[in-house]
């Protein structure tokens, strides 16, 4: 298969996520949005490393998944706290997380 497949595919699900993150106010939606923009990335990295026949690139997906997971531990940690502090949800309406100085 040629790789230009993979690498529309992955500017594709890249966009929708880009898209989503733009769209939405929620933040678990923009969550869900970076992680689609991450995996995007990985699969045009594996498909980079798949051309060259090395496996540097599926080693790099590899430790961009481990960081997306530590970012979504961090977000939902976020989330919850504020959902049990009945804090707004929405992010234009945040304003405790900001810095008082500002």
């Amino acid at each position: 298969m040629n790789i230009a497949w993979y690498i529309g595919l992955s500017a594709v699900i890249f966009c929708i996520g880009a898209s989503g993150l733009i769209a939405r106010r929620s933040p678990l939606v923009m969550l869900l949005c970076l992680e689609l923009m991450l995996n995007a990335a990985n699969l045009s990295l594996i498909a980079f490393a798949r051309m060259h026949g090395n496996a540097d690139g599926q080693i790099f997906a590899l430790v961009v998944m481990v960081v997306a997971a530590c970012e979504v531990v961090v977000g939902l940690g976020l989330i919850v706290a504020m959902y049990r502090n009945r804090m707004p949800i929405d992010i234009d309406r945040i304003s405790e997380l900001r810095d008082p100085r500002d």
